[in-house]
């Protein structure tokens, strides 16, 4: 049996730039543990986690309903590929479809593979179902997007950094400003549109939240043009942003585990990340038969896709945000964190503007975008015990997993308060 070696954070920080591919700036910490809300270095610092893997880790690092169903399944069987039936993935597609209120699921793997995943569903519907002409169809997306990184992807993206010297980029993309409805409608005089692609909160742009009536008003849109609404909620869905899915987030339905209103109901839903609670690589793609039914033996795959041991993860996670009303917690911590972000901003100079939904939010910094002061900002909050991260620049982006509790929340807006203040001075 080998004996893996303690590393110090210098050590295994060496180790990713020597032998690493650097497509990545983390911040200086390394990470050997985590447990509900907590992980801890490997020099055995605790630190709150205020980024959640980016979402992934909604239900809490390491959930233990969800790693003994990581654990009993790995002991039977792990992978089949879709050669052949296995006996968890019915169950799987049965259990999802029914919780998400939709006919049938396609199984992939990453949040990238499900976005593309969609954009095939997308144009094949759009030739076989609305007739549009061949190799014609088009894909509406908005600007400031964050949808993955294949090349198909970045080619909906306005971001230089993403796109630079990966040319040629995929035709047939048309994007437009986000949270603008004249945009949406004027693009969708082009008849060979097949669908619009959107993300209900803007996460990696900064968690910009559109109008309250901007989504609603834009599937009405598509539902008159005959064009597919598809949501990508791989980072706002399952429970972050106060419901179960952003993309409903506008309705007055009482129960908040809800899988959709008459007013919005996409037509493709895209998700990944907490769909597994972060223990296993799981997307998912769903949309009813009139949809589904494109797809066929040999039109789209994975390998992976599907596995048993996805199923069974998948199946647990799910069950954990139902039986702990995470969407609950969420909204209603939600609600305090900005509350008392609010409270801050007319203390100081130094954050501009608090903004999100649920447990999905991110304060500005009063600097400019090629400014340092958000990324020392977040290194001082390492130091203090809290772990986020900048996005463009000068935006601090804030998600804790949904199992935190009001007295942890509390305890996190004290060391971001007396961090952001020692910063004032």
């Amino acid at each position: 049996m080998a004996v893996v070696s303690t590393l110090t954070s210098q050590d295994a920080i060496a180790l990713e730039n020597q032998y690493g591919a650097q497509n990545y700036h983390p911040l200086p910490v390394v990470l050997s543990r985590g447990e509900g809300v907590f992980v801890w270095d490997v020099e055995g610092k605790k630190y709150y986690d205020f980024l959640s893997a980016y979402s992934a880790v909604n239900q809490g690092h390491c959930h233990p309903k969800i790693i003994n169903a990581l654990k009993d399944q790995a002991e039977l069987l792990t992978l089949t590929s879709r050669a052949f039936y296995n006996d968890m993935l019915g169950r799987y597609e049965k259990y999802a479809t029914e919780y998400f209120g939709y006919d049938k699921l396609l199984p992939m793997n990453t949040g990238a593979e499900a976005v593309e995943t969609a954009i095939k569903l997308a144009r094949k519907w759009g030739y076989e179902k609305k007739g549009i002409p061949s190799n014609q169809a088009k894909i509406i997306v908005c600007q400031n997007n964050f949808h993955g990184r294949t090349i198909s992807i970045i080619s909906a993206s306005n971001d230089p950094i993403a796109t630079e010297n990966f040319g040629p980029f995929t035709p047939g993309i048309v994007s437009i400003r986000y949270d603008d409805i004249n945009a949406l409608s004027e693009a969708l005089r082009d008849t060979t549109v097949a669908a619009f692609l959107v993300e209900p909160i803007q996460g990696e742009a900064g968690v910009y939240v559109p109008d309250e009536s901007y989504l609603k008003e834009a599937f009405a849109l598509c539902r008159s043009k005959n064009v597919l609404f598809i949501a990508d909620e791989v980072q706002t869905g399952i429970a972050r942003t106060g419901r179960l899915l952003a993309s409903c987030g506008n309705c007055s339905c009482e129960d908040k585990s809800c899988s959709g209103t008459p007013d919005v109901k996409p037509d493709i839903l895209i998700l990944g990340k907490a769909i597994s609670g972060g223990v296993f690589p799981v997307s998912a793609v769903l949309a009813n038969n009139n949809v589904m039914d494109v797809i066929r033996p040999g039109n789209h795959g994975s390998t992976f896709g599907g596995n048993p041991l996805a199923c069974a993860v998948a199946m647990a996670a799910l069950e954990v945000v139902k039986e702990e009303r995470l969407a609950e917690n969420a909204e209603r911590l939600g609600n305090i964190f900005r509350q008392e972000m609010e409270k801050l901003i007319e203390e100081v100079d130094l954050v501009r503007v608090v903004r999100g939904k649920g447990l999905l939010n991110a304060i500005v910094i009063n600097d400019t975008e090629d400014s340092s002061t958000a990324w020392e900002i977040c290194v001082a909050l390492k130091n203090n015990g809290l772990l986020a991260k900048p996005t463009h620049g000068n935006i601090i982006r804030f998600a804790p997993p949904l199992v935190m509790t009001e007295e942890q929340l509390y305890e996190c807006i004290a060391i971001i308060r007396k961090t952001i203040l020692a910063f004032q001075h």
